[in-house]
């Protein structure tokens, strides 16, 4: 499979479409998933371009790995959840639905189970607090 320079998270990465930003550098940008598995749900999407880890370019992945990590702290902070999930897919049949490689950071709370990504839309108002806050954190 190739890269699409034409997928959504390009598309974003490139100012052609919106998105809740909580954080911008010259190797990626964070932002609030607008389809959350829980609240606080962000994303962390390296500018470079590959489809997914198994494309990504290593000096990529050891770059944007130190973001994962603080946008991490910084999401459980904000959101006082008890637990932070990291996830990364790699293709259709592991999950993959936009063939930008992304990281996902999904607050769990104790008690309370994940919904279904894709499942519903949450508020913008909500969204743009929470990439305040947590930009805010960082």
């Amino acid at each position: 499979m190739t890269y699409d320079p034409n997928n959504i998270f390009a598309k974003i990465l490139k100012g052609e479409l919106p998105c809740h930003k909580v954080y911008e550098d010259e190797t990626a940008l964070v932002m609030m998933d607008i389809f959350p598995q829980s609240k606080g749900h962000a994303l962390v999407i390296p500018k470079a371009s590959s489809r997914n880890l198994l494309d990504a370019d290593p000096s990529v992945l050891s770059s944007v790995m130190p973001l994962v990590q603080s946008v991490a702290k910084a999401v459980q902070s904000v959101t006082k959840a008890d637990g932070i999930r990291l996830a990364q897919f790699n293709e259709a049949p592991a999950g993959q639905t936009v063939f930008h490689l992304h990281f996902h950071l999904i607050p769990a709370y104790e008690g309370i189970a994940l919904g279904a990504h894709g499942s519903g839309r949450a508020d913008d108002a909500e969204l743009a607090q929470l990439a305040k806050d947590i930009s805010a954190a960082l």
